[in-house]
């Protein structure tokens, strides 16, 4: 498998992915008590040589919900009726959990409003300042 973080590729090797078929949960008739589809994937995501150690750090503290006592990385599929297919969607969820998990925003940029702006912002307060104020008590000094 490999995971895209911005520009740099990171090679995770799928032997490293221990799957087990279980039953599916839900609708199915009788064929959902039988038959093991859904796909189960752990993944010791410590002991990964494609990553590095800041890597690994980021993934426990952003993956924390899908990181069983054993410190793997746990998901579930069950989304198909075949367990083949089953296992790619669990691989293509982790694929996508780790690239948002890894994934940096680029840095914003501070700006200064211009002489413009700032202008008009201040004519807009006045303004509705002096509307709020025309809405005060009226006085009948005659």
């Amino acid at each position: 498998m490999i995971v895209t973080v911005g520009s740099r590729n990171f090679e995770i090797a799928e032997s490293e992915f221990q799957f087990s078929a279980v039953r599916s949960r839900g609708p199915g008739g009788q064929n959902v008590n039988k038959v093991s589809s859904a796909a189960q994937l752990h993944w010791a995501y410590l002991s990964s040589p494609g990553l590095s150690e800041s890597q690994k750090k980021i993934l426990k503290t952003k993956l924390k919900n899908h990181i069983n006592v054993k410190d793997e990385i746990y998901l579930r599929s069950d989304a198909y009726r075949d367990f083949p297919r089953n296992r790619e969607e669990c691989i293509q969820k982790l694929q996508e959990m780790i690239e948002k998990a890894l994934h940096k925003p680029k840095p914003r940029k501070k700006t200064k409003p211009t002489k413009a702006s700032q202008r008009k912002r201040v004519e807009s307060k006045k303004r509705k300042g002096q509307l709020k104020s025309s809405r005060g008590k009226v006085s009948y000094d005659g």
